[in-house]
This record gives C-alpha cells, sequence and structure tokens, in this order.
C-alpha cells in the first residue's frame, strides 16, 4: 500500500465518517481524528454487512463504497450511543 492510498483511506474514512456523525447527531461530540477512525472502521463493518447480504462492500474509492462506509459508521456510532446508555 503506498502513500497515495493510505492518504485516500483517510480522507474516505474522514468524510464517511463526519457524514455518520451528522446522521446520528454526534458530530458535537467528536473530532476529525474521531471522524477517521469511524469512517474507516465503518466501512469494514458495512463491508462485513453487505457481504452477509450478498452484496458487494467497499470496492475501492467510490460513490458506492461511500454508501456502504457510512451505513457502516451509523451502525457503529448506534452500539456506541446505546453502551454508552446503558
Amino acid at each position: 500500500m503506498d502513500i497515495v492510498s493510505i492518504l485516500l483511506w483517510i480522507v474516505f474514512g474522514a468524510l464517511a465518517g463526519w457524514i455518520a456523525s451528522l446522521i446520528m447527531k454526534t458530530n458535537r461530540e467528536q473530532g476529525l481524528l474521531t471522524d477517521i477512525i469511524v469512517g474507516i472502521v465503518g466501512a469494514f463493518i458495512g463491508g462485513f454487512i453487505f457481504n452477509l447480504f450478498g452484496a458487494t462492500g467497499v470496492t475501492g474509492f467510490n460513490i458506492g463504497s461511500l454508501l456502504v462506509a457510512i451505513i457502516g459508521a451509523v451502525v457503529l456510532l448506534a452500539i456506541v450511543k446505546a453502551v454508552r446508555r446503558a
């Protein structure tokens, strides 16, 4: 993996994490680093979920993969919210 790919994953993760935090209304609680982590982990979670249903997960840097990452990040943030309440 070259440096450009790593930088693209960071930007991709930040965008997905930021959009998911807006959807889940956690954008005031987290910063850029958290958005990046949530977005990247969300891409893995979204890919796993989509693969369970026979759909394609994250396949590169395109709009479909961004949607998969956002859905995964929303799931992650929902789990974190549920655990914090318990």
